[in-house]
């Protein structure tokens, strides 16, 4: 008999699910205080969350029998997925679930705000009749920017062509094909979209690229009175950059369901201003969504209990554990190779080459593949796991080719991933011994470097003090090298360096890198 710990409120048909399940003992326990929740979980092989419950290393460490976790949601900031996976456990998330609901949020606070429902509203329930204080937008035949086409973007775009909106998007990583079959015109420059929008709608998920992507610059170059609207994450837009065009009128009203602090102070300036309106993260708070979430988080955690299916998941395949043993090394190599890719690449890719050479070719390959396109993948989309990758990859129009070599090159594997379309570009990585992943070639560049933690990969002239000047900068900005590995291609009179810190460097001190003596590109990654 498997047990379930349920710590956080679930829908009552997702509660069924376990108690109609033979096989299963389902423990309700809402609202455990931590060192409660470390007492119960440690004999329990399944725990089923929503955002409440913190699933820390210690939690971890404590649940000796545990095999998954369960969020009842897209989001698992919540879980350290780092040691569920040192420690075997996969952890599920339900990325479908609300779609729909978010989606509808945003179109409902686009309409309230263009016109005006919130505080006509409160006008009324204060006696008064302000008929002409109140006088809205018509949003028929506006133009509405979505940026980012994700599952709830998508929708979205739908939703706002419904409406008779003219509708125009921004993502770098949909293609133009794909936007032709959604019937939505995809532009391909930030600015044009901001040139263009009366509405613009945020779907993008929260990275250092798009953390105040809508913010002084943006708004500068947008139409007067550009509505905006944010139900994606806090920090997408510069909230006081907000506040300032709303105050000069260059945006005309903003409507905000997340905030950079969450619950924001009561004291925060766009709550009290008077083109604000706002809720508190309401997007997937529905009843349906929250039915959804909860019975589909429950249903694939009896299948990964009892039937040994993996849906969902965030950090494993829907691989057998004996093959998962052997390329489980692969699969952490292969998404870091991924998100290199992702992270360094300025637009859309077009096309991703992956080839195995050496004894890695003799594996099942096909979960490493998937792992590449979840590491590049993942820093566009939220959602996007070892199950639903290939869908993503797609729904955008990424092309995926996959080839073997029987022959090693250099070393016993290696794996090699070249993108086209943004650029064109290779990384290689290999696995040394105790399982551990290094990168071992990008472009023509060969070194060897462990891919972890915020890295910097710097492009530069071969000449004298290059090296010294990056030391210097992140010196006295206290940003502390824990790594650095260095590479040369003499005939260009050319080098690279991958430099890995303890702690992400600001914009300013990137900037500063890149305008040093030498310096050909200096670009940020996480890995």
């Amino acid at each position: 008999m498997a047990k379930v710990l349920v710590s956080d409120n679930l829908a009552s048909e997702g509660l069924e699910i376990f108690r109609q399940a033979r096989g299963i003992e389902v423990i309700e326990r809402p609202g455990l205080a931590p060192g409660e929740l470390l007492e119960v979980i440690a004999d329990v092989d399944g725990l089923a969350i929503r955002s409440g419950t913190k699933v820390t290393a210690d939690v971890i460490a404590a649940a000796k029998n545990l095999r998954v976790i369960g969020r009842a949601g897209i989001g698992v900031d919540n879980v350290d997925v780092s040691a569920a996976t040192d420690r075997g456990i996969a952890v599920l998330n339900t990325p479908e679930g609300n779609n729909i609901t978010t989606a509808e949020h945003a179109i409902a606070l686009l309409v309230s705000l263009a016109r005006h429902i919130p505080q006509a509203t409160a006008s009324m329930k204060e006696g008064k009749w302000e008929k002409k204080k109140f006088q809205g937008m018509e949003l028929f035949n506006r133009t509405l920017a979505v940026v980012g086409l994700g599952n709830i973007g998508r929708i979205v775009a739908l939703r706002g062509k419904a409406l008779g909106m003219k509708v125009v998007a921004y993502d770098p990583f949909t293609t133009q094909e794909r936007a032709h079959q959604l019937d939505i015109e995809l532009l391909e420059d930030f600015d044009a979209v901001l040139a263009r929008a009366d509405a613009i709608t945020v779907h993008v998920p929260k990275t250092k690229d798009t953390i105040g992507l809508l913010g002084r610059e943006a708004f500068a170059k947008a139409r007067p009175g550009l509505l905006v609207i944010n139900a994606a994450r806090g920090g997408i837009v510069d909230e006081e950059a907000l506040y300032e065009a709303l105050d000069s009128g260059q945006v005309g009203g903003a409507g905000l369901d997340v905030f950079v602090e969450e619950p924001p102070p009561a004291d925060h300036p766009l709550l009290a201003h008077e083109r604000v309106i706002c809720t508190p993260h309401l997007g997937a708070s529905t009843e349906q969504a929250q039915i959804n979430v909860s019975v589909a988080v429950a249903e694939q955690i009896c299948d990964f209990l009892l039937r040994d299916v993996v849906r969902n998941a965030i950090n494993v395949p829907s691989i057998s554990p004996e093959l998962l043993s052997e390329v489980g090394p692969f699969l952490r190599l292969a998404e870091k190779l991924g998100r290199f890719h992702g992270e360094l690449c300025p637009g859309a890719i077009e096309q991703v080459e992956v080839e195995y050479a050496g004894e890695v070719s003799e594996l099942n390959v096909a979960p490493i593949t998937i792992a590449v396109l979840k590491g590049i993948l993942a820093t566009v989309r939220d959602g996007v796991n070892m199950v639903n990758a290939p869908s993503v990859a797609q729904e955008i129009g990424l092309k995926v080719i996959e080839s073997k070599v029987t022959a090693p090159r250099d070393f016993a594997s290696l794996v090699s991933v070249r993108v086209r379309g943004c650029e064109d570009r290779l990384i290689a990585g290999t696995i040394f011994h105790g399982g551990q992943p290094r990168i071992v070639r990008i472009d023509d560049f060969m070194l060897e470097a462990i891919p972890e933690g915020p890295t910097i990969f710097i492009h530069n002239h071969d000449q004298a003090g290059v090296v010294g000047n990056v030391g210097t900068i992140l010196g006295e900005a206290q940003v502390n090298i824990s790594r650095m590995q260095l590479a040369l291609v003499p005939e260009r009179k050319q080098a690279a360096m991958l430099v890995n810190v303890d702690e992400l460097p600001s914009e300013e001190i990137m900037e500063r890198l890149r305008n040093s003596p030498g310096m050909i590109t200096a670009q940020l990654v996480e890995l």
